[in-house]
């Protein structure tokens, strides 16, 4: 496929996808009381942080592959296979366990578990796809899944327990998931599973799962925690925020997870750093056009969007705008370190991802739900600037390194 139909094709299913991120937790905000939101919320919080750390155990390693040879077709394959196992690992004993737990969250959790292998399955095939440099397969797939999801929570009635909209979302998920398999198994057939690998120690995925787990997943899960310790509503008023930017935080994903095979295709690292920030100033501007917009609803409009939960969200949209403007930054940030060096994120990612929870924290104490808003967008400030730091002094060492390597070129000559 020529470069720029993949890029466009590659762009377009992040679209999907991200358009379909938000239309669940629409359809689930207009279907639902301000309480049931907020329970649905939470799963689908638990269902977040589980699929990013899937992609980056599994994903983000695959799309670092270079070639279409066996060994990548067998890498595709294998990385689908793992997923599948350890969602049902996962997924089975997590539903049998809630399943004795009183209570609409357990229930929820318990549906959760049991659609867990076809969500993170489904996705999983994406990275396939993308490794293999066919994003187009990947963009009809998706397109089912949007279709799928919207037909099923179309016709649900208002006022349907959150148990009952996480199983409808994950089974409408199954068609999407079977034709991947099958156009999979048409471009990997013969090629060996080797599940193994994924296991070893040296594995990269390990530190990339490390690194969404001090990342997204703690922010993540501190939210769940303030909602557990001091107001639940408060993740309903987070969540909802969110939500509104919903195609802002699946492409900010998708530009670590799917855009190295992209930007490989670049050629010198330059080019590739380079287009890496043109990018995050791209997908800043669009955060703070995105927001203004939002900011410029009427109260009408957005209760047909959150229901109930748009008092609440709109409050937040002020902090959580600038929060994804630094976002789209510090992404695109780590996504040229990931070119560099992908071994360098760690250490940012632990460091300003943990200071983050603590601004989080002190912003809640300080000034309520409104503050810890604030506090995520001075945790993403943070990581912003030390993240594109690290891509200058990588750089210069490079550029010092290459007039090292010429000098010494030079005398050897003379």
């Amino acid at each position: 496929m020529r470069a720029r139909t993949a890029i466009v094709c590659s762009v377009a299913d992040q679209g999907v996808t991200a358009l379909t991120n938000i239309l669940v937790l629409v359809a689930a905000a207009r279907l639902s009381t301000v309480a049931d939101f907020a329970r649905f919320s939470a799963v689908y919080l638990v269902f977040t942080v589980l699929l990013g750390a899937s992609g980056a155990y599994t994903g983000q390693p695959l799309v670092l592959r270079r070639g279409e040879d066996d060994g990548t077709r067998s890498a595709c394959r294998s990385a689908v296979a793992f997923t599948l196992l350890a969602a049902t690992a996962l997924g089975a004993p997590a539903a049998a366990v809630c399943l004795f737990v009183p209570g609409d969250t357990a229930r929820a959790l318990t549906a959760l578990g049991l659609v867990l292998p076809i969500v993170l399955g489904q996705d999983a095939m994406r990275y396939a796809f993308s490794t293999l440099r066919l994003p187009h397969l990947a963009l009809i797939c998706d397109v089912l899944r949007l279709a799928g999801v919207l037909g099923a929570l179309a016709v649900q009635p208002y006022g349907a327990g959150a148990a009952r909209l996480v199983a409808v979302w994950g089974l409408s998920a199954l068609p999407a998931l079977l034709l991947s398999a099958v156009l999979l198994h048409r471009r990997t057939a013969g090629a060996p599973l080797k599940v193994r690998p994924l296991f070893r120690r040296g594995h990269l995925g390990r530190r990339f799962a490390v690194e969404f787990g001090v990342g997204n997943a703690t922010s993540q899960l501190s939210v769940l925690g303030l909602g557990a310790v001091g107001n639940p509503l408060v993740v309903g008023a987070l969540r909802g925020a969110t939500t509104l930017f919903g195609p802002l935080n699946v492409l900010y994903t998708s530009a670590t997870s799917f855009g190295p095979p992209l930007l490989g295709r670049l050629g010198s690292r330059r080019r590739q750093v380079r287009a890496a920030a043109g990018l995050g100033a791209v997908l800043a501007a669009t955060a703070a056009l995105w927001a203004t917009g939002l900011a410029l609803l009427p109260d009408a409009a957005g209760r047909e969007l959150l229901g109930d939960t748009w008092p609440a969200a709109a409050a937040l949209l002020p902090a959580t705008g600038s929060q994804y403007a630094a976002m789209a930054v510090g992404t695109c940030g780590l996504l040229a370190l990931r070119m560099l060096d992908p071994r360098t994120t760690l250490s940012i990612q632990v460091v300003f991802s943990l200071a983050a929870v603590a601004f989080l924290a002190v912003g809640y104490a300080l000034g309520g739900i409104t503050g810890a808003a604030w506090g995520l967008c001075l945790g993403s400030v943070c990581k912003a600037v030390a993240t594109w730091t690290r891509v200058a002094l990588l750089r210069g060492g490079e550029a010092v390194g290459q007039a090292e390597l010429s000098a010494s070129a030079v005398r050897a000559g003379s």
